[in-house]
């Protein structure tokens, strides 16, 4: 564990954290939210710092990002706790538990993580994923500084309910970011993931700001956020604040957790797919099988520019600075 970033003191050795949106305001031997940031003798500590409980290299494709260095590997990271509580979490075991209530935590340091990484050929980086990385700033942020002084890529896989501070802190050493934007209603996120809407609206146009490379997915869940109005409403949003380029990933629901509701029908998936397709220039489906929905196309010129099965991705007309060959349209990072 290691003294927390992002806080303040109260009065009656209460702890101010200000690291998300929640604020959370933590009496004395008592955590905040997420489950892993504890106020021990009036000070907030970071518990998990140095401890992972899970890591390996996957395919770039599965976190998602279908344009952040296609047919790479990264290296995996990911640790317990989570500042959300989504009622359909796929990853329930390790986000919504605790120090004292999980047994499987492993203690790294950065310099270890990094030298694993470097050790795999054909791997970009260093994902920071499979719980909410926010809940783990501060070892986060070490292991990335280190990784960024040694050319490797830092990509933050996240729901976006961070404050505006450590967000722009984040920005020094991250390269991508894929985030989640669950729904477009805040009723939504009120209901099934005790958070809200705006503070995620608004750090996606931050990141976008910021020129860093983004990457979006929308969990279109049966009878909760799976309304077309509203589906296309977001995609509006997307379009005029963040700009036509940014991905978008649609991904099927299956019930989980707490949740469920049934799977999310292909049907649906289709549809909405087709009406992103009137709006992004590059939306894509996950979580079920169709060729329309993973392959990539020049918006510019219409050239097929990639090609995937599963999570492999071929580059078919794309050339080494990541543009297509045929036009010389901008579609991918590589460098």
């Amino acid at each position: 564990m290691k003294t927390a970033l992002y806080w303040n003191k109260l009065e009656e050795q209460k702890v101010h954290c200000y690291l998300c949106p929640h604020n959370c305001k933590i009496k004395e031997g008592k955590r905040g939210i997420c489950g892993v940031r504890k106020n021990i003798n009036g000070s907030l500590v970071a518990e998990t710092y140095g401890e992972i409980c899970s890591a390996g290299f996957d395919p770039i494709e599965k976190k998602p990002l279908y344009h952040f260095y296609p047919g790479w590997n990264i290296f995996s990271v990911g640790s317990i706790g989570c500042n959300l509580h989504c009622k359909f979490c796929q990853n329930w075991e390790i986000s919504q538990t605790t120090p004292d209530e999980f047994d499987y935590l492993r203690s790294y340091t950065p310099e270890e993580l990094v030298s694993i990484a470097l050790g795999h050929s054909n791997n970009a980086g260093i994902a920071y994923t499979y719980n909410e990385p926010t809940v783990w700033f501060e070892f986060m942020f070490d292991i990335a500084r280190l990784a960024k002084e040694k050319n490797l890529k830092n990509v933050m896989v996240s729901n976006g309910f961070i404050n505006p501070e450590p967000l722009e802190k984040s920005f020094e050493v991250m390269d991508a970011y894929s985030i989640d934007l669950k729904s477009f209603n805040n009723s939504f996120y009120k209901k099934l993931t005790s958070s809200s809407l705006e503070p995620i609206k608004e750090n996606l146009k931050r990141i976008k700001k910021r020129g860093k490379h983004l990457e979006i997915t929308n969990l279109v869940i049966t009878g909760e956020n799976d309304n077309a109005e509203e589906f296309e409403n977001m995609l509006k949003w997307i379009a005029g604040e963040l700009g036509s380029d940014t991905v978008l990933h649609i991904s099927r629901y299956y019930p989980t957790y707490k949740l469920h509701n049934p799977p999310t029908s292909p049907e649906t998936l289709e549809k909405f797919y087709r009406i992103a397709r009137k709006y992004l220039d590059y939306p894509y489906l996950g979580n079920m099988h169709s060729d329309r929905g993973h392959i990539t196309h020049c918006p510019k010129c219409g050239s097929l520019v990639i090609s995937r099965r599963r999570y492999r991705a071929e580059l078919e007309k794309i050339d080494e600075n990541g543009r297509c060959k045929h036009c010389g349209e901008r579609i991918v990072v590589l460098s």
